[in-house]
């Protein structure tokens, strides 16, 4: 059983955290602000989950998932270097701009991206960029889709990736279905995708959708 924290109560974070304790993972929902007394509210009856602030969440578990709003997310989780120290940091955001209509529509970082600002600015956290290329449902359960999805991988740290598609696993990605492309200067790749995004939600809505590889 692995530690896992998550930082983020939205839908990816509050999904994540039900399929992976489901999993059998002992998991932290990590909140901006101290939460109160623990309910089902965002993650359901799942007894596995406990909540708590973002910081206590980071300093507590072993590996955190970064599921905050990512135009936000290097100056929160820089805050929070010493408590990341020495963990595995799996980043799931977009760093977007976004329209009147609320979609993505630039990215902050062009020329780089959010996982390579975010292990700049944690050089003592090794940081995996993964599943920010599908509508959030896909994230936990790839098998939906009537196509097989990819999940890329992007970091500096093989063992931390190896982890990561561990992780992937008991979410019920397929071996075959994940894609290392290399260190974490490949995550601007996987990052731009999402200027798609936008384009496939107002002509299909919510259609769960990954743009993924096809062989």
């Amino acid at each position: 059983m692995t530690s896992i924290g998550i930082l983020g109560t939205g839908r990816v974070g509050s999904g994540l955290a039900r399929a992976l304790a489901t999993a059998g993972h002992q998991i932290t929902l990590g909140h901006r602000q101290p939460p109160q007394e623990a309910g089902a509210d965002e993650t359901g009856a799942v007894p596995a989950i406990r909540h708590a602030d973002q910081r206590t969440t980071a300093a507590t578990s072993d590996i955190v998932i970064n599921a905050t709003p990512g135009d936000t997310a290097l100056e929160r989780l820089s805050a929070l270097h010493t408590e990341l120290a020495g963990k595995i940091l799996i980043d799931v955001s977009n760093a977007t701009r976004h329209t009147s209509d609320g979609l993505p529509s630039d990215l902050c970082y062009p020329g780089s991206s959010l996982a390579e600002r975010l292990q700049r600015a944690l050089p003592a956290t090794r940081v995996v960029k993964t599943l920010n290329t599908m509508l959030f449902p896909v994230i936990t359960a790839p098998a939906d889709l009537s196509t097989p999805p990819t999940a890329y991988l992007s970091g500096d740290d093989a063992d931390a990736k190896a982890l990561t598609a561990d992780l992937l696993a008991d979410l019920g990605w397929k071996s075959e279905w994940i894609e290392d492309l290399g260190d974490i200067t490949t995550a601007r790749a996987t990052e731009a995708l999402v200027l798609l995004v936008p384009h496939v939600l107002r002509r299909h809505g919510l259609r769960p959708f990954a743009v993924s590889l096809a062989r």
